[in-house]
């Protein structure tokens, strides 16, 4: 099993992406750059946030954002905007980047729904993980304690916010970078450690 969420709180704090290596793209012109910067990187640490649903029964519209990691900067796509949305797309089914995160299985079917795509040439750090012992889903917390002897932090109010919001806070988009970075970052420390080939 992977430490717990009090284990991880003892261990020194994850730095992880600042605001100012946070992009997030609104015109064709930057979209397009983010695009091709992202495939000329071949592998990127990816998520996706939704606007969380609280009834029972009440169905998903997400993703609403799409975030790619590279080694010193985030790309946060919002998919409210045409140009994102068609750019984020290009990324998801490219074969040109790795996209690298945890739990990526919920990302799959969301991302079916909303774009009519398959999410391509993806590396599961939770399948990783399972294939080295761990139990269930390790997730990123678990995994930076592991790894990485870091605590990452994740906010419950910021995870359950709204990620439909015309313009994100800039707590939002902390979280949301960070989150696919720490998957990029763990997945540098495995190929260190020898795990992946």
């Amino acid at each position: 099993m992977g430490p717990s969420k009090t284990e991880t709180s003892l261990l020194p704090l994850f730095e992880g992406i600042s605001s100012d290596q946070i992009y997030v793209p609104g015109t064709p012109a930057e979209c397009r750059n983010a695009v091709d910067e992202i495939l000329a990187a071949g592998i990127g640490g990816f998520d996706t946030e939704a606007k969380p649903t609280f009834r029972k029964g009440q169905k998903s519209e997400g993703p609403h954002v799409v975030q790619v990691a590279l080694t010193d900067k985030a790309f946060i796509f919002q998919l409210h905007r045409s140009e994102c949305e068609k750019a984020a797309a290009e990324i998801i089914a490219s074969r040109h980047i790795l996209k690298v995160g945890f739990g990526l299985k919920n990302d799959h079917k969301q991302i079916r729904n909303r774009l009519g795509i398959t999410l391509d040439h993806v590396l599961d750090l939770d399948q990783v993980f399972r294939k080295l012992g761990y139990h269930g889903q390790i997730g990123v917390r678990g995994a930076m304690g592991v790894l990485l002897k870091q605590c990452f932090k994740k906010s419950k109010s910021i995870t359950t916010s709204n990620w439909a919001l015309p313009e994100l806070t800039p707590r939002q988009l902390l979280y949301a970078a960070n989150d696919a970075y720490a998957a990029l970052k763990i997945m540098e420390a495995l190929q260190a450690e020898g795990h992946l080939e």
